[in-house]
Order: C-alpha cells, then structure tokens, then sequence
C-alpha cells in the first residue's frame, strides 16, 4: 500500500494510477483521503508492484508529488483496479 503526498487530487491522479496499474496487470484501487493524500493499494508481481511504486514518485504531468510513503499489508486479492 502506498499513501501519495503533494499536489495529487484534481490532476487526474487516481485515473492515471488505474490506468498505469492495470497496464502493469496489477489489481487494487486507489481513492482520495480527506487530508488530500491518496492512498493506492496494488496487488501483483514484486516486479509489477516495484514498477507502480517508480511511477507513483512522479504520477500524471500536472501532479506534484512531495512524498511518497510504502507500507506492507496481508496479501489480498482483487478483481480489476477501482478508483473512488
């Protein structure tokens, strides 16, 4: 799981994240906090999951991220990648 800091609600980032995840087959969602953070959870490949974290460090063009936080959960599966 990842939590997104910076400039990253109303630049397209949760739409970008899924599109993003699901080119790299991964599962998962990614939704908007209410400190403006956004949290994004893949489920995947290590290899998958690495790659998604890279991307996550700068996100769409108009986003600016300052941070960006990972931390390990239980394995969970999931069908297809949600956005809310």
């Amino acid at each position: 799981m990842y939590t997104v800091q910076g400039h990253v609600q109303g630049v397209w980032f949760r739409d970008s994240t899924r599109r993003e995840a699901e080119r790299l087959g991964i599962t998962g969602y990614a939704r908007n906090l209410s400190n403006g953070d956004v949290e994004v959870l893949g489920c995947g490949s290590g290899k998958a999951l690495d790659d998604l974290g890279v991307w996550l460090q700068d996100g769409p063009p108009m986003a600016r991220v300052s941070k960006v936080i990972q931390q390990s959960v239980a394995d969970q599966t999931r069908q297809g990648f949600e956005i809310g």
